[in-house]
């Protein structure tokens, strides 16, 4: 038995494994990243719950409803895309999310070059952003404790967390002398997120999401992030102990060739928006979470959306593939259309 196995056989029932019962969600999203067959393919999708993702009670309320609604076959935990920059000393306008946009920084104490040395250590117990999506998440697991759905738990690479709190300033920060200060600051923010990663685990997680959105060629150059970057994401991802720890890669022009060797077990990115195509994804052996285009789910495009299943399906025929969008589903949603997901995928692959 491999690592892998041991990392997860704890929650599969044995029976399942061997076939003599039907698949729960937990078991099709273990067979999918292990590489088991499936009774069908699984599906994902998730959103920004603009006006709710600050109360952490009426969070878990609405991600629990979001997955019985739409029967996905793993919750990624809808957590606002700001939090991890609050305690650092960040105010965010999340106002724009709910008009189709996305939340930005309205304060932040790292204005200038300099400011990098004003960041300090923190403690888990104390920051309150942290424990507000701790608090959330434990409401979460307790609603489905037996659903027997798989839960990934939303972090962020320090990389993204860092130019999210200097308010996209980093790499200019980085050019006009700040290196030192900006590897310290770093290195306190992957710090705190291994900490708050540990913890998630220890909650019950089945993995973590961890979105990178600094890894494309677009924001940097692969020296840069090789070096302010990847360093520190495989801190995090190696502090992980679940079996659906998934890379989240945002954006175009992703850096494929370095994104591929991370220690992770699922990989999400903008499958058919962004290279790698399918087949070269496939070739590293990972389970691969895409194929939907987030944007045709909105727009309602059924044909669209459609296509994308059946090359999916052409493609990897189920193999190590949970079908999702390549990131978050953005406002105004849309009921039709993401119920039209599970009605495709039934159609297409029987």
């Amino acid at each position: 038995m491999n690592f892998f196995f041991f990392r997860c056989c704890d929650r599969i029932p044995m029976e399942s494994i061997r076939g003599e019962a039907k698949m729960n969600k937990r078991e099709l999203i273990y067979n999918a990243v292990s590489g088991r067959k499936n009774e069908h393919l699984p599906y994902t999708f998730w959103t920004h719950l603009s006006g709710i993702d600050l109360d952490p009670v009426l969070l878990a309320e609405k991600t629990y409803e979001f997955y019985k609604e739409y029967d996905i076959d793993l919750i990624k935990t809808m957590n606002n895309g700001m939090y991890a920059v609050e305690d650092f000393g960040c105010k965010v306008d999340y106002s724009p999310i709910a008009l189709g946009g996305v939340a930005r920084i309205a304060s932040t104490p790292i204005n200038e070059p300099e400011d990098w040395q004003k960041i300090r250590p923190l403690e888990l117990d104390k920051c309150d952003a942290l424990q507000r999506e701790l608090y959330s998440l434990r409401l979460l697991l307790e609603k489905v404790k037996d659903e027997d759905v798989p839960v990934i738990f939303t972090v962020f690479s320090p990389f993204t967390t860092a130019n999210k709190l200097s308010g996209n300033k980093l790499l200019s920060h980085i050019r006009e002398g700040a290196e030192k200060d900006v590897h310290r600051a770093l290195q306190i923010i992957t710090d705190v997120t291994v900490d708050l990663v540990r913890k998630a685990n220890e909650m019950g997680v089945d993995g973590i999401f961890f979105a990178s959105q600094m890894s494309s060629h677009d924001m940097c150059s692969e020296e840069n992030f090789l070096k302010y970057g990847a360093y520190y994401d495989k801190q995090i991802l190696m502090a992980s102990n679940g079996y659906c720890d998934t890379i989240h890669a945002h954006g175009n022009n992703i850096m494929f060739d370095i994104l591929k060797d991370y220690p992770i077990d699922i990989f999400n990115w903008h499958c058919w928006e962004s290279e790698p195509d399918l087949r070269t994804a496939a070739s590293m052996d990972k389970c691969l979470m895409a194929g939907l285009v987030r944007g045709d789910i909105t727009s309602r495009n059924f044909e669209a959306i459609r296509h994308q299943i059946s090359q999916c399906w052409n493609t990897l025929h189920g193999h190590k593939h949970i079908l999702s969008p390549g990131c978050v589903i953005r406002y105004p949603l849309n009921a039709e259309a993401l119920h039209f997901v599970d009605k495709a995928i039934k159609e297409i692959t029987g």
